[in-house]
């Protein structure tokens, strides 16, 4: 198994973490906040273009959770509970919003505590789990 990459950017009260493979490009890091997010430079998260209220907001739509964040200043981190939601992307994941009990088909359980994106084009390599392959085959809703 490959290690994880992970890279990290810091404004000295948040830092951001970014976990490029869990990334399915739904974008909404890029609508939310473009002068943050630049994908076609290096490095790619510009922290200090927003405040940390914006950029919490932000970090907390990501679908795939690719993004997370630390409070720098925090000595214990709180995990949050949310309500669970369910949200159809057009033209790409389901996500399920909240705490998860995944099981698989092996009767494994995975624990999922934010927002979890699950493929509905079916060429994810990473069943059942959204990895943005539904860009790649141009995938469109049929409803």
């Amino acid at each position: 198994m490959e290690k994880e990459i992970r890279k990290e950017y810091s404004n000295g009260e948040l830092t951001i973490i970014w976990k490029p493979r869990k990334c399915i490009h739904a974008a909404v890091c890029v609508q939310m906040l473009p002068a943050v997010y630049k994908p076609g430079e290096k490095p790619w998260i510009k922290i200090e273009n927003a405040t940390t209220e914006e950029l919490i907001e932000q970090i907390n739509k990501c679908p795939s959770l690719a993004l997370s964040y630390d409070m720098n200043n925090k000595e214990s981190k709180e995990s949050k509970s949310f309500e669970t939601k369910i949200e159809v992307l057009p033209n790409g994941p389901l996500l399920v919003h909240g705490l998860l009990n995944v099981t698989d088909k092996n009767g494994n359980v995975e624990v999922k505590d934010k927002t979890t994106a699950f493929c509905r084009c079916g060429t994810s390599n990473n069943k059942y789990y959204c990895d943005g392959s539904h860009i790649k085959i141009n995938f469109r809703d049929k409803f």
